[in-house]
């Protein structure tokens, strides 16, 4: 079958992305092809620093943006090397390519020599459709994973949904930790992210916490209709007043009763509510935690845009 293919690495699929991967589900719908994606297993920058991983980025591109699949190729040295047109001549022979759609900035093949204008020429040469994405402008400032990280690191969550077009989002396996649920009387979830992903600045956080229906695969964790959500408080940091040291992210979500160990959970952070110090004691943490509760359901029951996120 053909394709529409749009092409990229999408990292935190923000707003620049949706415009080209809304243009490739489109285009396929007009010409009865498939929609697909194409992205990488690892950073092809030489920042090498992610938004999202590549579960999250599979899942934001096919439930945002209706896409029909998501290709994820491995980054390899032989990959690295692979001239321009080799590399489109490959989606044609392997994937049915149609039209292909990318954003103002791409660039592709061996030493990034690939860019929409060659694009454009080499689709125009075959008689492929081509489509080149503008630059999205949000106050006068382009929308990037560059800028985006900025905003992370800075704990600007808020502002940095404007620019995503959806919270900053993190997924992974619930590790055991330091027990800290049990300390508390509460079960939390520890996370510990890959070391490649930028984290929000260390503090806490009104969250909305996704736990797969069905166990703990993450096949399920990739389909939003099987997971449960719950209103949670997620503290990014070292916790202090436990004697942490390494960095992790704890969240405890109100309302979930069960074991979590071994399961997927994905985190949507969506307010800062306070930095990360360190209290006289367990109990005086314990308090906050419960204030910082309240706080985040306060938080999303006056945001009238976010209600839905806590509907039964």
């Amino acid at each position: 079958m053909q394709s529409v293919i749009a092409l990229g690495f999408f990292d935190g699929v923000h707003l620049g992305h949706g415009d080209l991967l809304s243009q490739t589900a489109a285009l396929a719908a007009e010409k009865g092809c498939r929609s697909l994606a194409l992205t990488f297993d690892r950073s092809p920058g030489k920042d090498g620093r992610l938004l999202t991983a590549v579960a999250d980025r599979v899942r934001l591109m096919q439930s945002l943006y209706g896409l029909d699949g998501v290709v994820v190729l491995p980054f390899t040295e032989e990959f690295m090397h692979r001239r321009w047109d080799d590399f489109l001549e490959g989606l044609v022979r392997d994937y049915g390519a149609a039209h292909l759609v990318c954003g103002w900035d791409y660039r592709f093949g061996y030493l990034g020599q690939g860019t929409p204008a060659l694009l454009q020429e080499w689709c125009r040469a075959r008689g492929l459709g081509c489509h080149v994405a503008e630059k999205r402008v949000i106050d006068g400032i382009t929308v990037s994973a560059t800028h985006l990280k900025t905003l992370i690191e800075a704990g600007d969550v808020e502002t940095a949904a404007r620019f995503y077009g959806h919270p900053h989002t993190l997924s992974g396996t619930v590790r055991p930790g330091k027990h800290l649920g049990h300390t508390l009387g509460f079960p939390t979830a520890n996370l510990l992210p890959d070391p490649e992903l930028v984290l929000p600045k260390d503090g806490v956080y009104a969250v909305i916490g996704y736990v797969p229906v069905q166990g703990g695969s993450g096949q399920a964790m990739l389909v939003p209709t099987e997971r449960k959500k719950y209103v949670g408080v997620c503290n990014v940091g070292t916790n202090p007043t436990v004697g942490g040291r390494q960095r992790t992210v704890e969240t405890w979500l109100s309302g979930f009763a069960g074991e979590l160990y071994g399961r997927e959970l994905t985190v949507d952070f969506y307010h800062r509510l306070r930095d990360e110090i360190k209290f006289p004691s367990v109990d005086a943490l314990k308090e906050e935690i419960y204030k910082n509760q309240a706080q985040a359901e306060a938080y999303f029951r006056t945001n009238h845009a976010l209600r839905k996120e806590i509907a039964p």
